[in-house]
């Protein structure tokens, strides 16, 4: 799936998100040819290089994480299944892919290993993991227009 960022400006540009008070999002600047990808990433977390070449993430207007950076999807992911005790709490995170969080510890995920390109989000009371968009830009345009709401 090969999402362009001229897409995203238009949706970013034209949607709001009025129940957390983001008005305005913006595609951040491409990263460095140092940052993670799918090449310099540990073995157990694949990133999404197609978007990380385009854009470092994109940012709400008060600096929320819409779709994070590289280096935070890379940290987050590891986190996430290292973390000794959130594996005695949880199911395994390893065929999800975490690229933003909602502001309330619920966490947006992908599905890279089985190349299915909905977006589920994880809840973290009770681990469940939910579909809420069939793909990247409807995810950025439901998300920012209040169509999912958590």
């Amino acid at each position: 799936m090969t999402i362009r960022f001229a897409i995203w400006d238009q949706i970013t540009g034209t949607a709001s998100r009025p129940a957390t008070g983001c008005t305005r999002a913006r595609t951040a600047d491409p990263p460095h040819p140092d940052a993670p990808s799918d090449s310099h990433a540990p073995n157990n977390v694949t990133t999404p290089a197609a978007l990380l070449r385009e854009s470092n993430g994109i940012e709400g207007e008060y600096g929320a994480g819409l779709i994070w950076p590289a280096e935070r999807i890379v940290s987050e992911n590891l986190t996430m299944r290292e973390d000794a005790e959130l594996a005695t709490l949880y199911m395994p995170f390893d065929p999800l892919l975490f690229f933003a969080d909602a502001g309330n510890g619920d966490l947006f995920a992908l599905l890279p290993t089985i190349r299915r390109p909905d977006v589920f989000v994880w809840n973290h009371e009770d681990d469940s993991r939910t579909w809420v968009a069939p793909n990247l830009a409807k995810y950025l345009e439901w998300w920012l227009t209040g169509h999912i709401a958590l």
